[in-house]
């Protein structure tokens, strides 16, 4: 792969798999330990990180999706950007919506503990296949 786009690449995985892992797995599960932090605040101050990181995220795997494609990059390469970049819509697309309309339900009063949902694990799980495959894409541009 070239230098340089495989550096621009390099970079903008491991800056994408940092806020990943600070977000998802520090500040989310950290907030509602908070004294004060209520389900209904906790909600509200998820959703606005989540859009945050979301956001942020589409524009790192725009980047990462460029860089690559334009670096003749190895199959290997191509696979776990294209892992990546899926898991990412697939969260933006499925997920997040059936996420929204439970904190939605929650935050106009419904109980949380009366309906369970499975959303928020499959966000999870998709995350962590993300994070795997951001750390091993992100080796993978350091070594080309």
């Amino acid at each position: 792969m070239h230098a340089t786009s495989a550096a621009t690449a390099g970079a903008l995985t491991f800056l994408w798999l940092g806020m990943v892992l600070a977000i998802s797995f520090l500040e989310a599960p950290l907030k509602f330990r908070a004294p004060g932090v209520t389900i209904p605040l906790g909600l509200g101050i998820g959703r606005l990180v989540f859009r945050a990181l979301n956001l942020a995220e589409a524009a790192l795997a725009a980047g990462v999706v460029v860089a690559v494609a334009t670096g003749g990059p190895s199959a290997a390469v191509v696979a776990l950007t294209a892992v990546a970049a899926v898991v990412l819509a697939v969260q933006l697309g499925l997920v997040r919506p059936r996420l929204n309309r439970r904190s939605d339900a929650v935050l106009a009063g419904e109980d949380p503990a009366e309906t369970r949902s499975r959303a928020h694990l499959h966000y999870v799980g998709l995350e962590v296949v993300k994070v795997l495959a951001l750390l091993a894409l992100g080796c993978l541009l350091q070594a080309a």
